[in-house]
């Protein structure tokens, strides 16, 4: 005897499957705790990677101020330099042709009564500053 084999079109489009609410609320924390992991991994290297570069800003402005304070003492040096009464007095006779005065060509001035006049000190007195 031979047997025959049929084949039946099954439609299965209009079957729904019934959504588990349990199902549904497993995956909803699966998916709310990925969230969460992702975003405290993101947060974490944010917060790393926002170190480093403070680190590189904080290296940048010490060796600025390095710098800055390199320069500062030269120019003081320089200044120094320049207020040299020796320079100024030479500056003075040889380029700007001044002379001494001779007496009698510095006349004091006349103070009106009750003035008050501020009087020079040395400036190297050590024991009046301390």
């Amino acid at each position: 005897m031979s047997e025959f084999f049929t084949v039946k079109r099954i439609d299965n489009s209009r079957l729904v499957r019934p959504i588990d609410p349990h199902r549904m609320r497993e995956c909803a924390r699966l998916v709310s705790l990925g969230a969460l992991l992702t975003l405290g991994a993101l947060l974490y290297a944010w917060q790393h990677f926002e170190a480093i570069q403070a680190r590189y800003q904080l290296e940048s402005l010490r060796s600025e101020r390095s710098r800055a304070s390199e320069l500062n003492q030269e120019l003081k040096l320089e200044v120094a330099g320049l207020r040299d009464p020796e320079r100024i007095d030479m500056i003075a006779r040889r380029q700007l042709g001044l002379t001494a005065p001779v007496p009698g060509q510095v006349a004091p001035m006349e103070l009106p009564p009750n003035a008050v006049v501020a009087e020079a000190q040395p400036a190297n007195n050590s024991t009046a500053q301390q």
